[in-house]
């Protein structure tokens, strides 16, 4: 049984095959590592939260404006 070609050595084809691939990955790399970066933004300020006083937690909320929808008539 004879090996098929793609084993034979190195094409242009699989050439670039191989770049297309490795493009990909990159990519995909890039990605999680934004990700990563973001996750890791997020988990410090969780962290950096408790370092605020326990006041600053039970405080009300400043927005303590009720929004009302206007009445809208169908006549």
């Amino acid at each position: 049984m004879s090996e098929p070609e793609y084993f034979q050595g190195r094409t242009r084809s699989s050439e670039i095959r191989n770049w297309i691939l490795s493009e990909m990955l990159r990519g995909a790399g890039k990605s999680a590592l934004v990700l990563v970066v973001i996750g890791f933004a997020i988990y410090a300020i969780y962290l950096v939260s408790f370092l605020l006083p326990e006041e600053s937690k039970q405080a009300p909320d400043p927005m303590n404006v009720e929004l009302e929808q206007p009445l809208i008539r169908l006549t």
